[in-house]
């Protein structure tokens, strides 16, 4: 190429990445798309329209892409890593797992593969392996990979005491016969319940029953009380510090509670509640 070609080129990735980390992910899928036809199936151009397109949810179209990454170049780590996230919030765990690894053989210190690898660790129960696999991520990128914040049962439980006593009698009452369960991560049931279905590690608390607006004498089944469930490790992974993660379960369960009053997302959203 051309110095010219090559200084268009490098013009257009900047731009690119700057769209990207704005949140402009459609915009940047228009011009990586024009740019792959002036440079047919460069690796930088193609890895960056499936990061647009993982941005806006498009995750089979994206694991295509990085696929198409690999296959052309085995040894690429980060491909392998950016397919293994796709896959993972695609639910497809087996998948994940073998692109995670492939990434962490190709860049033993890979952080955003050893993210993926820690929670895949974590859905099989090995916690220690997950916790060795987090810590790695962190090493490498602790602002982009923080260490999760434990949070006990102990705390869960005060806090969840508190904001039951600030909360209104009435509303207390109807919340009485509502129980709140901590679990550590949802599972497949509780993340297809969702069209398309919630990403694995971003899914905090889940209210399962009818809320007091379906409730109706017509039908006897709607009376019966539904469930808050927190997620414990989802909780730990979103926080940065202690702090963050008192205030983020306490949104968390005043966003469950609002769905049990029959509020919708954007109902909550305008209480702040997102």
């Amino acid at each position: 190429m051309s110095n010219t070609t090559d200084e268009a080129l490098a013009v257009l990735l900047i731009e690119v990445e700057g769209m990207l980390s704005s949140g402009y992910s459609e915009d940047a899928e228009r011009a990586l798309r024009g740019g792959l036809k002036r440079w047919k199936d460069h690796r930088d151009l193609t890895f960056l329209l499936g990061d647009a397109l993982r941005d806006q949810g498009r995750l089979d179209e994206a694991a295509g892409l990085y696929r198409a990454i690999v296959l052309g170049t085995p040894s690429d780590a980060d491909a392998w890593s950016a397919l293994a996230s796709a896959l993972l919030y695609l639910l497809r765990w087996d998948e994940a797992a073998k692109a995670a690894n492939r990434a962490i053989r190709e860049d033993p210190g890979h952080p955003e593969a050893s993210y993926v690898r820690a929670v895949l660790r974590e859905r099989r129960g090995d916690y220690a392996g997950a916790e060795r696999d987090f810590l790695r991520a962190a090493s490498a990128s602790p602002q982009v990979w923080p260490l999760p914040v434990p949070l006990s049962d102990e705390t869960v439980e005060t806090v969840v005491v508190e904001l039951l006593e600030a909360l209104h009698p009435t509303l207390r009452e109807y919340l009485a016969d509502i129980p709140i369960l901590l679990e550590e991560f949802p599972s497949d049931e509780a993340l297809r319940h969702y069209d398309p279905p919630a990403y694995p590690t971003e899914l905090l608390a889940y209210f399962s029953g009818h809320s007091l607006m379906e409730r109706s004498l017509d039908d006897p089944w709607s009376g019966m009380p539904g469930t808050i469930v927190l997620f414990r490790r989802n909780l730990q992974r979103f926080a940065q510090d202690r702090e963050q993660l008192l205030e983020e379960l306490r949104i968390t369960l005043l966003h469950e509670v609002g769905h049990f009053l029959g509020l919708s997302e954007a109902d909550l959203e305008d209480r702040g509640l997102d």
